[in-house]
C-alpha cells in the first residue's frame, strides 16, 4: 500500500525490529515462565493491533486494490487470527473454535495426539477401511473429531461397493462403543474386541470357551496391524507425511492420489505373485515331461 506513495511520502512505523527483539526475549528462554508468556503475547498483540490500525487508515484512502488476491486473503485471515489471540490473551485461555495456526493454510487445525513424538500434530484427519490390501479413504477432514462415528458410515459404504454386509470388522478399542456395537449386533457383524461389563470368571465348564474366545481375539488383533502398516507405508514411500500442497482441495486431492498408487502397487505385486507361481508351475511340468521323455527313451534302448 506504500507503494505508490514512494518518494512523496514516508513509510508508516511497524517497530518490527523492535518486536522481533522482545519475541526473541521469551523465546530463548528455556522454561519463561506463564506470566512472562502471558506478557509477551500482549506485547505482540499491541504491535499487531497498531500495524492493523495502519493499514486501515490506507484502505479508507482507496489503496486496498493495489493489493493482489493472496495479500487480500492474507489480510483477512490476519484480522481473524487477531481477534481469536485477543480473546484467549483476555479470558487467559487456550482454547477457541476454528484456531488459525498457520496464515497461508488457514484451513489447518491441531489436533492433540498425546504420542511421545508429538503431543500436537497438524494437517488432515482421515479415515481409512482396509479391505483385503486395499484401501478405501471414507472421510477427510480438518477438524478434530472422534472417529468412531465413521463406523457405521464405513459399514454401509462396504456395503454399497460389494451388495452385502461384512462377516467381521476388524477396529481399534475407540470404535467399540455402545452404539457401534448395537449396530453390528443387529446386522450379524461380529465387531473385534472383548464384550462390554467384567471378564467372565474362569470355571471348568467354560474354561475351553473362554480359550477359544482369547485365540480369536488376539487373531483379530493381528489382522487390524494392516491398516496400522498401510498409515507407515504411506507416510514412509507415498508422501502423506510430507504433503506440499497448501489448499484443502489440493490436499485431500493428494491424500486420495497416494492411496490410489497404493492400491495400483498392490494390483501389481498380486499380479507378479500370479505370474511367478504360473512360471513356476510352468517350469515344474516341463521338467517332469522332459524326465519322462528321458526314461521312454532308456526303455527303448534296453528293449532293443
Amino acid at each position: 500500500m506504500h507503494v505508490p506513495f514512494i518518494g512523496r511520502k514516508r513509510k508508516c512505523r511497524t517497530y518490527r525490529q523492535k518486536a522481533r527483539k522482545d519475541y526473541l526475549a521469551v523465546a530463548k528462554q528455556k522454561k519463561p515462565g506463564y506470566k512472562k508468556i502471558h506478557k509477551a503475547i500482549g506485547k505482540q498483540l499491541r504491535y499487531l493491533n497498531r500495524n492493523l490500525k495502519t493499514i486501515q487508515k490506507r484502505v479508507k484512502e482507496g489503496l486496498l486494490g493495489v493489493l493482489g488476491k493472496r495479500l487480500y486473503r492474507n489480510l483477512l485471515v490476519i484480522h481473524e487470527l487477531y481477534r481469536q489471540q485477543l480473546w484467549m490473551y483476555e479470558n487467559r485461555s487456550h482454547k477457541i473454535a476454528d484456531r488459525i495456526v498457520s496464515i497461508s493454510q488457514p484451513h489447518v487445525r491441531p489436533i492433540i495426539r498425546g504420542k511421545a513424538k508429538s503431543n500436537v500434530e497438524f494437517g488432515a484427519k482421515i479415515s481409512v477401511s482396509l479391505i483385503d490390501g486395499f484401501g478405501f479413504v471414507d472421510r477427510i477432514g480438518w477438524d478434530s473429531y472422534n472417529e468412531s462415528g465413521d463406523l457405521i458410515s464405513q459399514i454401509e459404504s462396504y456395503r454399497k461397493r460389494f451388495g452385502f454386509y461384512p462377516e467381521s470388522v476388524h477396529a481399534d478399542q475407540i470404535y467399540r462403543t455402545r452404539g457401534n456395537r448395537l449396530y453390528c449386533k443387529q446386522n450379524s457383524i461380529r465387531l473385534s474386541g472383548p464384550p462390554l461389563g467384567r471378564p467372565k470368571k474362569v470355571t471348568e465348564l467354560n474354561a475351553s470357551e473362554l480359550k477359544q474366545d482369547r485365540r480369536i481375539h488376539r487373531q483379530d488383533e493381528i489382522d487390524r496391524i494392516a491398516i496400522e502398516g498401510k498409515f507407515g507405508q504411506g507416510k514412509r514411500r507415498f508422501t502423506l507425511a510430507r504433503i506440499m500442497a497448501k489448499l484443502a482441495r489440493t490436499s485431500e486431492a493428494v491424500i486420495a492420489i497416494s492411496f490410489i498408487v497404493m492400491n495400483l502397487e498392490k494390483i501389481l505385486s498380486s499380479l507378479l505373485s500370479l505370474l511367478l507361481s504360473f512360471y513356476r508351475r510352468c517350469r515344474i511340468t516341463l521338467h517332469v515331461s522332459a524326465t519322462g521323455e528321458q526314461n521312454q527313451h532308456q526303455d527303448t534302448q534296453i528293449a532293443a
